[in-house]
């Protein structure tokens, strides 16, 4: 979905406010250009502070006075955090976990299936729709908050997961147990009736496919409010849902409890929260991997309605990094960036959480940083909305793959998501700007010249056999250890691994182990002849790169460059890239590249340092034909095509030292930098400069790239 305008603003909640002051904010949020708020998602008990009892005071207050000031408003849901009365009335609301029993308290802690909870969330949903639906400057809803299934296991929940089975398997429990193999210690089911507390499994096949049915709960209830929105909402308002990502004190990785190509079959445009490090430890990369799910999901433009201001401890900014920040969503192809939120909370569990504005709610460094975002936005935004970006590579990655990998996992220490940044983050560094598909999207893998496929564990054979035909059709794969293991059930599939692959790969293997002091030798991964052409927006500095020859010293196997997995390749027609150092195991391939049909396949059998991954990737992207900059993080390039058709060029520099860019490429105007704002032709030849964490934004003189 386009927007006429970029969007830009905070979460804002006159309810929680010490004293009155909603006048003063709209007129600081004017003057920070400001132009919408979220408002009403996490308020049900405001709302409704009893029964059928019905206040919404503030409501009017926030929407009025917006309205006034020419802010227009999102309205949320307010289902994600039920009122004290309605748990009192119907205890078994708050749902039974692997935990136990919910108590009341914290947000997110009911059963999303339990009829009584439906019934009020209904209620409460068609009472605010009729509320707001005179003011004309409300431009959509978002749907609940952070939607999941929040683990129930209700007795609701299991009856709807025994029909959820009937289905699936028509009825017949002998093909149940058998395609989960629960004949394993006595496990087998032989009367519905008798169907156990799914809490209890030991079975990964069977655990796995009811968090594969906890994520469908997640997208049935988010179609269920979307549908009732729909109802009330106008042709010209948009229904989304932020989204959230797996969490390492940030987002880290692929959401694992909701399907996220599913789910956003219920909205119009795709929302997302976006959290990560700060200060020093901003890097980009949460926000360029984010973004990259983000498009993922309805194939078009997104809205970020969270990102943090000053946010949690230690989040708070260097001066300049909030406005590079706003600016890194813009070029991942958001078309808004909201804050949350306007301003921080003064008691309850979000204290510290802080806002745009600090608990005195006057103006400071973070404040005046929004005001000159804004006030950008406004200038500029014609020429940043709506970019259309179009990546040479593409990550294939999967909830069923990371469901198995929990149930069955690689090593303690590394999980799934921990495999994806691997490769992600590998990419970034080296400015090769990566989409992210599903195993839903297997008719577009020939977009991409590089198709990656990350622990792809369960696989069916529909994935498997377009994996085949990708390659056979002329496309590059690059595949890691766990590809291809496991079916949908997650039973290991009988033939030699990777399943029906082994021929594209031109190697098998059978046995896996843990690295320990385990190096690599004999690594040839020499780049192609394209692999260092010159590309728009090259960046001419010292080469830091990592070189293959890092764990081919005589000490390597000491310093273990292979980590925590491993897998004992045999090549049948496959190039060996690297062979393992280590004495027993020495004869093995490590890493494999092979020819077939009119492409290539290689595969990784192991987990390495990032520094010869990113040696591999430069090998892989030069053998695909994706010209790789030069440029390096912490200089980040980043690239779409704007509505009047001609290409954006962001150059971001994510560290405190001032960089040079050399500029290769057709001319471009200067759109947007730190001491030039003017249309400055930038070049043949030109040096940008680059101060600490500061960027410009180049635009195409004539259409297209």
């Amino acid at each position: 979905m386009k927007t006429d305008k970029l969007l830009f603003g905070a979460a804002y909640y006159d309810e929680y406010l010490p004293y009155d002051r909603i006048e003063t904010d709209m007129e600081m949020m004017k003057k920070a250009h400001i132009n919408v708020i979220r408002i009403a998602e996490s308020t049900w008990s405001t709302w409704e502070p009893q029964d059928n009892v019905f206040d919404f005071t503030h409501l009017h207050r926030m929407l009025k006075a917006a309205g006034k000031h020419g802010i227009q408003v999102i309205v949320g849901t307010p289902t994600y955090a039920v009122p004290a009365w309605l748990a009192a009335r119907y205890p078994d609301i708050l749902t039974r976990t692997h935990d136990g029993q919910e108590r009341y308290g914290r947000r997110q802690n009911m059963d999303i299936t339990h009829p009584m909870y439906l019934k009020h969330a209904e209620r409460i949903i068609r009472k605010l729709m009729e509320e707001v639906k005179p003011y004309k400057h409300v431009i959509g809803f978002q749907l609940d908050n952070e939607t999941k299934s929040y683990d129930t296991c209700s007795v609701c929940a299991q009856a709807k997961f025994h029909e959820y089975l009937k289905e699936l398997f028509h009825g017949d429990l002998n093909a149940l147990n058998h395609e989960f193999g629960l004949d394993y210690w006595s496990n087998r089911i032989d009367s519905w009736e008798d169907f156990p507390d799914v809490r209890g499994t030991i079975n990964g096949s069977l655990g796995a496919e009811y968090q594969k049915f906890q994520r469908k709960l997640v997208t049935d209830f988010l179609s269920w409010q979307s549908g009732i929105v729909k109802e009330y909402a106008r042709p010209d308002q948009f229904i989304t849902q932020n989204f959230d990502y797996d969490w390492r004190g940030f987002s880290y990785g692929l959401q694992p409890e909701v399907d996220q190509w599913k789910a956003g079959c219920a909205v119009t445009i795709a929302g997302f929260d976006i959290y990560h490090p700060s200060a020093q430890d901003l890097t980009g990369k949460e926000i360029s991997f984010g973004g990259a799910i983000a498009r993922s999901v309805k194939k078009d433009n997104y809205l970020i309605l969270e990102t943090e201001a000053q946010g949690n401890h230690g989040w708070l900014s260097y001066p300049g990094q909030l406005r590079l920040q706003a600016f890194s969503h813009l070029a991942s192809g958001s078309n808004s960036v909201m804050y949350w939120h306007w301003h921080s909370i003064h008691n309850a569990i979000e204290s510290y959480w802080k806002g745009i504005l600090s608990h005195n709610l006057k103006e400071n460094a973070t404040y005046r940083e929004v005001c000159r975002i804004g006030e950008d936005f406004e200038r500029f935004g014609a020429h940043l909305k709506n970019l259309q970006k179009k990546a040479p590579a593409a990550i294939l990655l999967s909830n069923e793959a990371l469901t198995g990998l929990t149930w069955f996992k690689i090593h303690e220490s590394l999980k799934y998501n921990d495999i994806v940044r691997w490769i992600y983050d590998a990419l970034y560094e080296l400015n090769i700007e990566c989409d992210v598909l599903s195993c839903y999207d297997i008719d577009q893998f020939s977009q991409y010249e590089l198709l990656i496929t990350p622990a792809l564990y369960s696989a069916s054979d529909t994935v498997i056999d377009a994996l085949r035909a990708y390659v056979e059709q002329g496309g590059h794969l690059f595949s890691t250890f766990k590809t291809a293991f496991c079916d949908p059930m997650l039973k290991i599939y009988a033939d030699d691994q990777p399943h029906h692959l082994t021929d594209v790969f031109g190697m098998t293997y059978d046995q896996f182990t843990d690295a320990v002091n385990v190096g690599l030798r004999e690594i040839s991964f020499a780049p192609s002849e394209n692999s260092h052409e010159k590309a728009d927006g090259l960046y001419e500095a010292e080469d830091t790169r990592g070189s293959g020859s890092i764990c081919d010293s005589d000490d390597a196997a000491s310093d273990s460059c292979v980590r925590r997995w491993m897998e004992l390749l045999q090549p049948d027609t496959a190039e060996t890239l690297a062979f393992y150092k280590h004495p027993h195991w020495g004869s093995y391939a490590a890493v494999t590249y092979n020819h077939f049909g009119q492409g290539t396949a290689a595969y990784a059998g192991c987990y390495f340092d990032q520094p010869l991954l990113k040696d591999l990737l430069r090998f892989l992207c030069g053998d695909a034909g994706i010209t790789i900059p030069e440029a390096e993080f912490p200089v980040i390039i980043k690239r779409g095509i704007n509505d009047a058709g001609r290409e954006i060029i962001y150059l971001f520099n994510y560290s405190d030292d001032i960089q040079h860019v050399i500029w290769h490429g057709q001319d471009c105007s200067l759109l947007i930098a730190s001491k030039t704002t003017t249309d400055e032709i930038i070049r043949e030849g030109s040096t940008i400069c680059l101060p600490g964490w500061d960027f410009v934004v180049l635009e195409s003189v004539s259409q297209g790239r």
